[in-house]
């Protein structure tokens, strides 16, 4: 090689070093924000309100009694508080007006929605405090941390509150029935929390096996603490409405316990630990969902 050949050659190298050692790094993509990890006195404060609204009013929470209607009213109260939109979808059960509440999260992709649920009501025979007292503390706790973490989703995130569902799905029928097509398509998950804290010596998590995504959320959570999961394919809680119309769905429970529904499903009948756990589980599956699209 010609001895100016190297000298060019050498004066090309040095200048792209220079360039690369003095270009800016690619800018890298933000990461997902981490979930936040709950203790048991966030959730089970909700868990002895809802006891103690049921005290109050003759031992239960059912669809059309005072204690289902106070029960609305203290979730709604710290949605509000905490800069939800509220609303209450009214339906009609054995000629009594009944009541969803749905909370949506300003901001996210309106297009796209990740909708979490669980039960509201219980049964005549008792206050329903696992059955579902629990899964709507383990939602409400979740929604307060989108708050408290002024969470800013990908996807919209909407939660809500059935009612009349020990009547047979009532509540989540009316509402998934009162939706437009379009509507329907927005939701890309529905997730459903039923019984989040069933008191039992070896304690097994029922997941709904229906969307990948959320499926994999819940198994890979507890997998990743070497909490035992069983799949029950849909199952037969409230996501069952929104199955039937196409939407995809998943969640899970802890499984039925010996006081489903009567009067000793109190907030005794709640294992604050499993409950805890169950939380977590909800608050992460929540938090991964709504940064996909």
């Amino acid at each position: 090689m010609h001895p100016t050949s190297r000298l060019y050659r050498s004066s090309v190298v040095l200048a792209l070093c220079a360039a690369l050692v003095g270009a800016p790094a690619a800018a890298a993509e933000p990461a997902a924000p981490a979930p936040p990890v709950i203790t048991a006195d966030q959730v089970m404060p909700h868990l002895d309100a809802l006891q103690q609204i049921a005290d109050r009013n003759g031992g239960n929470r059912a669809h059309g009694t005072p204690g289902y209607r106070d029960s609305v009213a203290y979730v709604k109260a710290a949605l509000d508080r905490a800069g939800f939109r509220t609303a209450l979808h009214r339906f009609t059960r054995d000629g009594v007006t009944g009541y969803n509440l749905i909370a949506d999260w300003p901001g996210g992709d309106p297009e796209h929605v990740v909708f979490a649920g669980a039960h509201l009501d219980s049964v005549p025979m008792g206050p329903g405090i696992n059955d579902n007292g629990s899964g709507s503390a383990a939602l409400l706790a979740t929604a307060l941390q989108v708050s408290k973490a002024g969470l800013t989703p990908d996807r919209h995130l909407r939660f809500a509150w059935w009612g009349a569902e020990e009547g047979g799905l009532v509540g989540s029928r009316a509402y998934v029935k009162d939706l437009s097509a379009a509507d329907r398509e927005r939701i890309d998950v529905y997730l459903n929390v039923d019984m989040a804290g069933t008191t039992r010596e070896k304690q097994l998590w029922l997941v709904v096996d229906d969307d990948p995504a959320a499926t994999a959320a819940f198994k890979d959570w507890f997998a990743a603490r070497d909490l035992p999961t069983f799949d029950i394919g849909i199952g037969g809680s409230d996501h069952v409405s929104f199955d039937e119309a196409g939407i995809p769905v998943g969640g899970f429970a802890t499984g039925v316990d010996d006081c489903i529904h009567e009067a000793c499903d109190r907030v005794e009948n709640v294992n604050p630990r499993t409950e805890t756990l169950s939380t977590n589980a909800l608050i992460n599956a929540v938090w991964q969902l709504a940064a996909r699209h």
